[in-house]
């Protein structure tokens, strides 16, 4: 909305040919965000409280989590509230990857507060069933697939994706891109849902997440810089820097009030529409397999759960881990809750650096 009222204005002020620069803007977005979240997580907890949406703790949950029954959930609404408002005040909303970004956040919130309000309103304790929940990731997928193959302004979306490390090589999906699409969206919304399991773990990671993608979608989206990398340049992407610095400072102002002890959960209202948006993102940047990589935490405490239930499954009702997910087993052996958040960031910020080091290891 300011890069539309104010950079017509840069013929009569120059000092407004700052807004023009996708630096400040972005800059401005994640400021934008923190304050949003820091002045609405009150007043939206205190909602949350008198409407009872509180959490229910699952009885074969550690022990030492009953304490938090009643923590008010639904709270990533106030991290929706950070990402589109900023987005919408600071980018240039005719560009396509804003709009398909933001679509793409608001589809998968939607669904997750859905699930959340079975949950906490209805009192419904599985609330949206799997299936259905996996019918609403598809379809958000398939139209995705479909904007960027038929609607994107540029023609580069040709069912190609790149190879980390290597600068020649590309993985050529062809004609099971849309299902690729839906995969990876499925994949990434539903990993961070599952590491939503201890205060403060799932939005830090996403932060640690999106300072490495902030970096690599604004290369993308420059020439030079492009080009001295001899990654594929993708004009227009750039734009989604400043989306991408939303979600940071979103998630960044969430901690405030989900770190330990959490006075408010993001619930499935914010797990799905962030790992979404890190999917969607992938996906715009022709990045989808570095996901693998700046997502490691989110992809082994996914594994952690398909392990142990094939496991449990197929082995007689043998376990592999003591609790799945894996934050779980870590707590089981003895690990404190603040501990196990902690070490997990740390080899967040390791999968972050090994990210940003494939842009030059190639």
């Amino acid at each position: 909305m300011l890069y539309h009222l104010l950079v017509p204005l840069t013929k009569y002020i120059s000092g407004l040919n700052l807004f023009r620069y996708i630096t400040f803007r972005t800059a401005g977005a994640t400021v934008t965000a923190i304050v949003i979240c820091l002045v609405l997580g009150p007043m939206f907890i205190r909602w949350l409280k008198r409407m009872q949406f509180k959490e229910n703790i699952r009885e074969e949950g550690p022990a030492s989590h009953k304490a938090k029954a009643g923590t008010p959930t639904m709270g990533g609404i106030i991290i929706l509230a950070g990402i589109i408002v900023p987005t919408l005040l600071w980018a240039n909303l005719s560009n396509f990857y804003i709009l398909m970004a933001l679509g793409a956040t608001a589809w998968l919130g939607a669904l997750g507060y859905y699930d959340d309000y079975l949950k906490a309103a209805k009192g419904q304790r599985k609330g949206l069933v799997a299936r259905k929940k996996f019918i609403g990731q598809a379809i958000l997928g398939v139209l995705l697939g479909l904007a960027l193959l038929y609607l994107a302004p540029d023609q580069r979306y040709d069912g190609t994706t790149s190879i980390p490390f290597f600068k020649n090589y590309i993985l050529n999906i062809g004609i099971f891109y849309i299902p690729w699409v839906v995969l990876v969206l499925t994949s990434s919304s539903n990993a961070v849902n599952l590491t939503d399991g201890l205060d403060g773990l799932a939005i830090g990671l996403i932060g640690i997440c999106f300072v490495a993608f902030t970096g690599i979608v604004y290369v993308t989206g420059r020439l030079d810089y492009s080009t001295y990398l001899q990654i594929e340049y993708l004009p227009g992407t750039g734009e989604l820097t400043i989306f991408c610095g939303a979600v940071l400072g979103s998630a960044l102002g969430f901690l405030w009030f989900n770190s330990h002890p959490a006075e408010v959960f993001m619930g499935d209202t914010g797990s799905l529409a962030l790992g979404g948006a890190l999917g969607a993102i992938a996906l715009m940047i022709k990045k989808e397999l570095l996901l693998i990589i700046v997502g490691g935490v989110f992809v082994i405490t996914a594994l952690s759960v398909i392990i142990q239930v094939l496991s449990y499954r197929y082995r007689g009702g043998k376990r592999v881990f003591k609790m799945a997910p894996l934050h779980h087993h870590f707590e089981l052996s003895g690990w404190s809750e603040s501990k196990v958040v902690v070490r997990f960031w740390i080899v967040g910020i390791l999968c972050a650096l090994l990210t940003l080091a494939t842009l030059k290891i190639r």
